[in-house]
């Protein structure tokens, strides 16, 4: 930040700073008795032309922020102006007080502390040219130099202040551009966190549901010749799947939750599960609700319904078993699915990437759910997703 963005909030204030310490000053040279009409009338306009000054030529300079070598012939005109009106009315050096701040907002600190040092000695060195008594002249001493002792002290105050500003503007600058950082940040996790949502509703609904009707069709081209009747029945089996994976697809796209849900209540949806997987590959599924049903969120439904559609997928793909039991509870603590078989098992350490398992437990803990999996080769699976009410 520049210095003349430093200065635009305040500069108004000095305006009507510079302004008051001219009005009292002219007041003083006015209201002083022992001078003679020419030498007030010299003081007046000197001080007056410092005002005009100051308005036409200095304030543009300090509001652009002009480099010194065009702010030191504006400093020199009001130097002379001081000098002339110091030389006719000796208290008009109290216009010091609104010339050494100007320095100070227009000068680098060096040399507004050199120029400030130098108005404030002008009326000792006009006191000493013409020569006054000791008093006055101890006077005037004193005053110069509290004047400079002042005027530096209100210079480096005035800087401090400056670059307090500068160091905030700089700090909030980068307090917005960090903003803006974890917003991109935040959106791209929520693109990423949305895009594995997608890929877990795809994988749990839309591949299964193609992967049955392979199955399905697979066994068609088997049975067409020797059981007519069975086939048929597995053509209207896939068809069914078909529909209802058009459906999910739907449901995907509007952004809804499972289509199997719209259609009635988790346990429904869960029950139809089992009996497609009875029907798919002809194995003996039963189905049992413990408890009393009570409402769930949707985001616990979804992720209950996908954990028994994924588990089911695994009997169905891996298994082998005869018997498997699906059983949702509801109980005070929460709700706990369950699916278990007695098909051929596996390895849960070394073969759960290959079962779906990573996106079941990602799907729990999107509801505070534990999911564990309970399986040994050759001794069947069970699978139970827990989730706290």
């Amino acid at each position: 930040m520049s210095r003349r963005e430093s200065w635009s909030t305040t500069l108004r204030t000095w305006d009507l700073y510079f302004a008051i310490a001219y009005v009292v000053v002219l007041v003083l040279v006015v209201a002083d008795q022992g001078i003679g009409t020419a030498r007030g009338a010299v003081a007046a306009g000197a001080l007056t032309a410092m005002a005009v000054l100051y308005a036409c030529w200095g304030r543009p300079l300090v509001a652009c922020d002009a480099d010194s070598g065009r702010v030191w012939p504006f400093i020199g005109a009001l130097l002379v102006l001081q000098i002339a009106a110091i030389a006719a009315v000796p208290v008009t050096a109290y216009i010091d007080f609104a010339l050494s701040p100007l320095m100070f907002m227009s000068l680098p600190l060096g040399q507004a502390i050199a120029g400030a040092t130098v108005a404030n000695l002008m009326p000792l060195a006009l006191a000493l040219g013409r020569r006054a008594d000791g008093a006055d002249l101890h006077t005037t001493a004193i005053m110069s130099v509290f004047g400079v002792s002042l005027s530096v002290l209100m210079g480096v105050f005035i800087i401090r202040v400056l670059n307090q500003s500068q160091e905030r503007l700089k700090l909030i600058g980068e307090l917005e551009a960090s903003r803006g950082e974890v917003a991109r940040l935040s959106r791209e996790a929520g693109v990423a966190a949305e895009r594995s949502r997608l890929a877990g509703e795809i994988h749990d609904t839309l591949a299964q549901g193609f992967t049955s009707i392979v199955t399905l069709l697979q066994a068609v081209g088997a049975e067409l010749e020797r059981d007519p009747v069975r086939a048929r029945e597995h053509v209207d089996l896939a068809v069914r799947t078909a529909r209802e994976n058009l459906a999910e697809s739907r449901a995907l796209i509007a952004a809804l939750q499972p289509a199997a849900l719209d259609a009635g209540s988790l346990e429904q949806a869960v029950r139809r599960q089992a009996e497609r997987l009875a029907e798919e590959i002809g194995v003996e599924v039963s189905y049992a609700v413990g408890g009393q049903p009570y409402p769930l969120p949707t985001a616990v439904e979804v992720v209950l319904l996908r954990a028994a559609q994924e588990a089911l997928a695994n009997v169905r793909r891996h298994a082998g078993a005869a018997v498997v039991l699906v059983r949702l509870d509801y109980r005070a603590e929460g709700v706990a699915l369950s699916v278990q078989d007695d098909g051929r098992g596996f390895d849960a350490e070394r073969d759960a990437q290959g079962f779906g398992l990573p996106g079941m437990r990602a799907r729990a803990a999107q509801v505070s759910g534990v999911l564990t999996v309970d399986t040994e080769p050759g001794r069947g699976t069970a699978v139970t997703l827990e989730v706290p009410s």
